[in-house]
């Protein structure tokens, strides 16, 4: 399949077929196909984005990780069912050989694919929990797309001039959305020359180190405008952080409008090192609201998408009555954020 670009119509490929592409542990070039994947073998999607790019959230967040032959498709998340009931929603990583042309018929499986073809759906889940650590048999720890990124992925510096042309080439990036951002890093790098230079956009914590908090028992559906951008810093620390949860310059373009809570986050996979964190405190997402990459040091232009995780205090309720003309004008414009 020659055509990866975004707006493209896919067929995801068959079980049996994806399954013939994959070795013993369940993965192609390192990237495990995972049992959450299945539900949409057979079905047809658009691609979002090109995957050939990523943040590093595990090993070393000063540069980023290039894949090859990937693509996401549009808003096809992971749901976490086969791994303890994660809910970070990523969105998955699809290689080119899982997809093919919209209406094209299966792939004649060779006598390569049939030498591969070691896995099997029972290997899908058994590949979905990976070793604890010596001494701790009880710690359950999980493997999946986020965990193994780094082994499915190479290195590449943000100063590497290639990945912004793919960004380009691909149709990631429009021109005008590029230059306007490449600029905006252009500035911050400059600004980050001197120890009172202000990247744009500047966020500083202004509460002190113990920092406030605020209960809304916010649940899915419910209506929430985001705070400003004076309001939220006013409840973060020195280190951007409110009571352990970093507010991210990514997260300032969506101050002051409206959106619907997605979810409250109770549990999550630590891509580190593969186990369940529960989160006990107030952690909401927001439908539609994820991270560009656009604002951030060492990962401008990252198709990850990525949901920020919100404290209530950074939220507040409004009537849905009162927010459905904004949050209509939201869906048509959050992407050029």
């Amino acid at each position: 399949m020659r055509s990866l670009r975004p707006g493209t119509w896919i067929d995801v490929r068959s079980a049996d077929e994806i399954l013939a592409t994959l070795d013993e542990r369940g993965r192609l070039d390192g990237l495990p196909f995972m049992p959450e994947m299945l539900q949409f073998c057979g079905k047809r999607f658009r691609i979002s984005t090109s995957a050939h790019k990523s943040c590093d959230t595990i090993k070393d967040g000063t540069v980023m990780r290039h894949m090859q032959d990937a693509v996401h498709l549009e808003a096809v998340r992971c749901d976490g069912q086969a791994h303890g009931g994660c809910q970070a929603g990523c969105l998955l990583f699809w290689k080119k050989a899982w997809l093919k042309p919209a209406g094209a018929g299966p792939r004649t499986l060779g006598e390569r694919d049939e030498d591969r073809s070691r896995c099997t759906i029972e290997a899908l889940a058994r590949a979905t929990r990976a070793p604890s650590p010596e001494g701790s048999e009880n710690d359950e720890r999980y493997a999946c797309q986020a965990t193994e990124l780094v082994r499915a992925t190479t290195p590449i510096h943000w100063w590497d001039p290639r990945h912004y042309v793919k960004d380009l080439t691909s149709g990631n990036i429009g021109v005008l959305r590029f230059v306007r951002f490449m600029a905006i890093a252009a500035f911050n790098n400059i600004m980050r020359l001197h120890w009172r230079g202000r990247p744009y956009p500047y966020v500083r914590g202004l509460a002190g180190e113990k920092t406030p908090a605020d209960r809304l028992d916010l649940r899915s559906g419910d209506m929430v405008q985001v705070r400003s951008k004076g309001e939220i810093m006013r409840t973060l620390n020195s280190a951007q952080k409110n009571r352990g949860l970093w507010f991210d310059v990514e997260m300032v373009p969506f101050c002051g409008k409206t959106f619907r809570v997605l979810r409250r986050v109770d549990r999550l996979i630590n891509e580190k090192n593969g186990a369940m964190s529960q989160i006990s405190r107030d952690c909401i997402v927001l439908e539609g609201v994820t991270c560009s990459g656009c604002f951030s040091d060492n990962r401008l232009f990252c198709p990850r998408s990525v949901y920020p995780y919100w404290r209530e205090i950074w939220l507040k309720r409004i009537d849905e009555r009162d927010a459905k003309p904004e949050l209509s004008a939201q869906r048509r414009t959050s992407t050029a954020d």
